[in-house]
């Protein structure tokens, strides 16, 4: 397993979220399961993953700058356990995680 973290910062408007927690996703082949959480983090967005899958730090935050950049994203925690998915699978559940988190259903 290989673990990565990052921390980004929006300039300006940030969302604001309309619950506490939202999780999607399920850990398996070619899947992932992403957690995102409302917490105090000074206005930045941290991001921790455990995947199965070494060497792509780089392709992850790439994928993940674009999302918070996306979304306009401070305050938020994200912590993800890989099973090997993919780069568009990885944006579908950031975007349904975060969907879920902004309407407030669980």
């Amino acid at each position: 397993m290989e673990h990565l973290e990052f921390k980004f910062s929006v300039v300006g408007n940030a969302t604001t979220a309309a619950q506490a927690s939202a999780i999607v996703g399920v850990v398996g082949s070619g899947n992932l399961e992403v957690l995102i959480e409302n917490e105090d983090l000074d206005g930045t967005c941290e991001v921790s993953i455990d995947t199965s899958i070494h060497r792509f730090g780089a392709t992850w935050e790439r994928v993940l700058a674009d999302f918070v950049e996306r979304h306009r994203l401070s305050n938020i925690r994200i912590s993800i356990n890989d099973g090997g998915a993919t780069p568009a699978v990885v944006a579908l559940r950031l975007d349904q995680a975060i969907a879920d988190l902004l309407r407030g259903s669980r």
